[in-house]
């Protein structure tokens, strides 16, 4: 279609004509990402005719065409000037119902035509496309307080059609992470966090059988439709954002109780596709670091089937959930580790430094005692076996994380991460936390369990403690040397690293009392000289 045939008759023509015209270029266009630069120009005067006809007093099936076109154009990141604008958002605002620079207390509930609600769910489209590409209209959400009428609209969750409060939430959360000052706003100023812990409670049907205790679901019950679970999704990626730096008082650690008890009603659910189950799953995690340590306590504060007291009385169901979900996504080819498995494995860290019941049973799951000590630590398909792997993982933040998780749950002391992974694969971490020479890390924990096998304990005396397994003995390569040719291999070898260090290729260390590398030299070196020599004039 001619944008210069179209233009014109944008000003001319009455209402039905331009309708049909713009619905003739939706077709052509409604799969079009990547657009034409030559008529850049062209479709900024389209994104300005429209809004003009949208300005007018239209009927919902034009203006419902008026914004497919705009939401078509708004695509493209350059032509957005016009819609940028106070004029612009308030048109968008108005027409998704949002009462932009209104109060909140103002918003009336009507009841709508089919019609009227498409108009609804495509100017909220809109606005996500011009706020996610628009840094302008961004300012011009703010400055028109768009955010308040979106807070208006969480109060009435409840009467929401899908699309409607889908796209609610999904500009919430695009404002809430794009502009980190509404973040403050919604916070402070509109209670957001509580209104949507109550969206996402109304959501997931959360009934309550105790201050932090949901009903728990029906495992055979039906899977969380998909249209509830892609609401939730918005909804606790909006939470996430609000929960970056979380603030101390008494009222909000009450409400990251509320949530973490929605999250792990949360996490025992299933959807309708195991995809969709883990992507609910991996949003619930994020979550979940974002609260505090302490209120973890309330995923294992509820009454345990059958009566187990092994953990202290305290339910485990959903730490298992949490364990599966991690060994998931190890197992994910190609999968991004950073994004994807350290959220899980920061929080399982964080809950077992914390909680020593999470601690003890996570480590029953992990690090298991051990029997064969025959193969090394890294080889096999038990989840120590993979978590061991990681240790030595390329990417420096995968690699600390793993070896920080494993290091917990040996109640940080550097013996018994050694006899679970072997010095090579622990080596990164006790040289990052200074204790190449043995030791604890700083946080206390209580004195249990741990005790070894026979099998460990017989075999214990030929572990390579470099490897961490027992070793088929291997034959000495100087055995059936003469003394001369031993003399002169070890003279070369000398020669070599002698070399090697002259040219800085590599620099000889060794280990200080505290447990830190230093240059060789330094670790060599008598403290008494130094003391001696400072005290000289």
């Amino acid at each position: 279609m001619d944008l210069n045939t179209v233009l014109p008759q944008l000003e001319t023509d009455g209402v039905d004509e331009i309708e049909k015209l713009l619905e003739l270029y939706n077709r052509e266009n409604i799969h079009t990402f990547t657009f034409d630069q030559n008529e850049e120009t062209l479709r900024r005067k389209l994104c300005q005719s429209v809004l003009t006809v949208l300005g007018r007093q239209v009927q919902p099936s034009c203006q419902k065409t008026c914004l497919e076109t705009l939401r078509i154009l708004s695509r493209d990141k350059r032509v957005l000037a016009p819609v940028a604008t106070r004029e612009g958002m308030l048109i968008l605002g108005g027409m998704a119902k949002l009462n932009a620079g209104e109060e909140g207390g103002d918003h009336q509930e009507h009841t709508q035509s089919e019609e009227e609600e498409r108009v609804v769910v495509e100017a909220l489209k809109c606005l996500c496309n011009v706020v996610y590409n628009s840094p302008a209209a961004q300012q011009v959400s703010v400055d028109v307080q768009l955010v308040q009428g979106l807070c208006a609209n969480l109060r009435t969750a409840r009467t929401w059609h899908h699309e409607v409060g889908l796209f609610t939430l999904r500009l919430l959360f695009l404002l809430s992470a794009l502009r980190p000052d509404v973040r403050g706003v919604l916070r402070r100023e509109k209670n957001a966090v509580k209104l949507l812990t109550e969206v996402l409670e109304h959501t997931l049907d959360v009934s309550w059988v105790g201050p932090y205790e949901t009903a728990r679901p029906d495992p055979q019950g039906l899977p969380l439709p998909a249209e509830e679970n892609e609401r939730a999704m918005e909804a606790l990626k909006a939470l996430f954002n609000l929960t970056l730096s979380p603030a101390g008082g008494e009222d909000d650690d009450h409400q990251y109780r509320v949530i973490a008890a929605i999250l792990r009603h949360l996490l025992m659910l299933k959807t309708e596709t195991e995809e969709k189950t883990e992507e609910a799953h991996s949003h619930a995690v994020n979550l979940l670091n974002n609260l505090p340590v302490s209120c973890l306590d309330v995923l294992i504060d509820l009454p345990v089937q059958g009566g187990q007291e092994k953990y202290g009385g305290k339910n485990m169901d959903v730490v298992q959930v949490l364990l599966d979900f991690m060994e998931k996504r190890i197992d994910k080819q190609g999968s991004n580790y950073k994004e994807g498995l350290t959220p899980v494995l920061s929080l399982l860290t964080g809950g077992s430094r914390q909680h020593r019941e999470i601690r003890r049973y996570i480590k029953a799951q992990v690090l298991p005692p051990l029997k064969d000590v025959k193969i090394r630590p890294e080889v096999g398909t038990t989840i120590r076996n993979k978590l061991v792997r990681l240790m030595t993982h390329v990417d420096m933040g995968v690699k600390q994380t793993a070896a920080e998780f494993l290091f917990v749950l040996c109640k940080e002391s550097v013996d018994n991460l050694l006899k679970y992974t072997g010095y090579g694969n622990a080596a990164g971490l006790l040289v990052a936390r200074g204790l190449l020479a043995g030791g604890r890390g700083e946080t206390e924990y209580s004195e249990d369990e741990d005790s070894d096998t026979e099998e460990y304990k017989n075999a214990k005396p030929f572990i390579n403690p470099i490897t961490g397994h027992v070793e088929e003995p291997m034959p000495n390569p100087i055995e059936e040397m003469t003394e001369e040719q031993k003399e002169y291999e070890a003279e070369k070898l000398v020669n070599m690293f002698d070399k090697l260090s002259r040219q800085n290729v590599i620099r000889p260390m060794g280990v200080r009392p505290d447990g830190t590398l230093a240059p060789l030299e330094e670790t060599l070196r008598d403290p008494r000289e130094d003391d001696s020599a400072s005290d000289s004039d």
